[in-house]
């Protein structure tokens, strides 16, 4: 196999995960081929991932290198942003795996101190990745079964999420279990705020990844059905403000200004 179908694999598998990370891999394959069709089989290993799309897009109009470059400092940017939220004392509720939320926690961790509750998020446990991270950053973490979410939430001053794509009808798309926690995130007043660049974006709709059944179960009978939802919806009302390099922005803001400074988004 070669180096580019071994990046489009990984990708499709979820050995490299984390919409940043699968866009700058990405880019890397794209140096390797950068034909119709490899960009298509490249796209197609997520298809849930406008950042991956816009990153390609971006790059095909300038070149891979200044493309990976502008990616890496809009999440160093929005990690600073996001920093600057975290109070001495807080408990950070944080769900999955982002490599921006634990960046961002790091630079918080050289200025509050804080403790996170996290969810292990089935059926592949990215959470546990996250509380790993966190904890060989000396940050104390508190794991939870993800149906323990509501006391994970209501014993947090703050709610971090990642997301995948943020389109123009009002909606967030992030792993799976996002939407529940985002009502209890309202029930409980903690405020719930969305970390990502602005190039998750997509101005149209992308198909929803349907992960296969046996990430959560290998057994084979006929009355026994599995669904594997990858992703699932937050609504804007549920959501205090999206963190990007742009700033801290109410979610109808940050799609007028990702529009106007991304005019080539579309």
């Amino acid at each position: 196999m070669n180096n580019f179908d071994k990046i489009v694999q990984n990708i499709k598998e979820l050995k490299i995960q984390g919409a940043t990370n699968i866009a700058l891999q990405g880019l890397k394959a794209m140096k390797l081929r950068s034909d119709y069709s490899s960009l298509r089989k490249l796209i197609n290993a997520r298809p849930t991932e406008p950042c991956l799309q816009n990153a390609i897009k971006f790059a095909r109009e300038t070149n891979p290198a200044l493309a990976y470059n502008y990616l890496t400092n809009m999440d160093k940017r929005t990690e600073s942003i996001t920093s600057r939220l975290v109070k001495e004392k807080d408990i950070v509720f944080t769900h999955c795996h982002s490599t921006t939320i634990t960046g961002a926690l790091k630079k918080a961790r050289k200025k509050v101190t804080f403790g996170v509750h996290n969810t292990e998020t089935r059926p592949l446990y990215q959470g546990r990745k996250t509380a790993k991270e966190l904890a060989n950053l000396k940050i104390r973490v508190t794991h939870y079964v993800d149906s323990g979410a509501e006391d994970a939430l209501e014993h947090a001053n703050i709610a971090l999420l990642g997301s995948d794509m943020i389109t123009k009808d009002k909606l967030v798309y992030n792993k799976i279990g996002s939407y529940m926690i985002s009502e209890l995130a309202k029930k409980h007043k903690t405020p719930l705020y969305i970390v990502t660049n602005s190039w998750k974006y997509s101005p149209r709709e992308l198909k929803l990844e349907e992960r296969s059944p046996e990430e959560i179960w290998k057994i084979e009978n006929k009355y026994i059905k599995i669904k594997n939802p990858a992703f699932e919806e937050i609504p804007y009302k549920n959501i205090k403000a999206i963190v990007c390099e742009l700033g801290v922005l109410p979610p109808k803001k940050f799609i007028k200004k990702v529009e106007k400074a991304y005019p080539w988004i579309k």
